[in-house]
């Protein structure tokens, strides 16, 4: 079969899955509809409902849109149903239910953010970062009853530098995907049948899990090494942010850090300023925290936030 010739849904809601939609609809692919979330109630008073950037996007070339508040409605499978896929490709969305997955002759892909089965989860880039890892990539995998378990078709790598953070990787992984994504329904549409697709088993004897990330564990501990505060600091930068708290019941948010070879001087999570450098002592050398928030202000450098706060702040 062509890939002009496999009838394609796609289904995903935030900006990573918006580079994968595109590149399938600029390449060519048959995308016949959309599945992504229902719009969202934004603003003070959540007047507003705002699509999802995977709406805005298929809105803007003309393709259907289904946006289910539940995946086993009746009406919403009659409508996925009518499409008649031959194949579906999840790009960052929900979990999906059988009655869904199943129902296209070679069934639904996912693109995930890491090298399955490592780093299973809702945050794998996050947690690939905060754990030093110096490699990631994307895996395709056919869906199944579990999350993230289904055979895989395809793996590609992608390096993490020393002092990359998270939007880094993010947006390489977020080109790469869309790159995989096409190769990966190529390989589909070569195939004769479904049983006939070619997949890969992989090994991995260390997995980590990748959990969804709240307050509660973007809080810094600073009784660890500080390369380890190091990889945390970057792993959560720009967004959901690494935090401290602070006297007064503030919170300090730090989106950039530098590692340092001064040993720490007190005690782990009180912090020194020489030179208009702001550092934090942590189990063994001193962190120089280069990009920071205090609760109720803007993000700044830390040598301007010491301009206008050091005489007030209590240290």
């Amino acid at each position: 079969m062509k890939k002009k010739d496999l009838r394609i849904v796609f289904m995903g809601t935030p900006e990573f899955a918006v580079e994968s939609l595109k590149a399938l609809v600029e390449n060519g692919y048959n995308v016949v509809g959309v599945v992504t979330q229902p719009d969202k109630p934004v603003g003070r008073h959540h007047e507003t409902l705002q699509a999802s950037t995977v709406k805005q996007y298929a809105l803007e070339v003309g393709l259907p849109v289904l946006q289910p508040e539940r995946m086993k409605d009746e009406t919403f499978l009659a409508q996925l149903r009518a499409l008649k896929a031959d194949l579906q490709v999840v790009v960052a969305f929900r979990m999906l239910p059988r009655e869904v997955w199943s129902m296209p002759t070679y069934k639904t892909f996912n693109v995930h953010a890491a090298l399955l089965p490592d780093y299973r989860g809702a945050a794998p880039i996050n947690w690939a970062v905060i754990n030093g890892e110096t490699e990631t990539g994307v895996t395709t995998f056919f869906l199944d009853e579990d999350i993230d378990t289904g055979r895989i078709i395809q793996q590609k790598k992608f390096p993490i530098p020393d002092d990359a953070n998270v939007e880094y990787v993010y947006n390489g992984l977020m080109h790469l995907g869309a790159k995989v994504a096409m190769e990966t329904v190529d390989l589909i549409a070569t195939a004769q049948s479904f049983e006939e697709i070619s997949y890969q088993q992989i090994n991995n004897g260390n997995l980590h899990t990748a959990p969804k990330l709240f307050k509660e564990n973007c809080l810094i501990n600073w009784n660890q090494p500080a390369k380890r505060i190091y990889n945390f600091i970057r792993g959560l930068s720009p967004m959901p942010g690494a935090w401290t708290s602070l006297p007064g019941s503030l919170t300090l948010k730090i989106y950039k850090s530098a590692k340092t070879s001064r040993s720490s001087t007190g005690t782990p999570g009180t912090f020194v300023v020489e030179r208009n450098r702001l550092y934090a002592n942590t189990e063994d050398f001193q962190l120089e925290l280069v990009e920071i928030q205090l609760s109720g202000k803007k993000r700044m450098m830390a040598d301007s936030f010491l301009n206008g706060f050091h005489d007030r702040f209590p240290w």
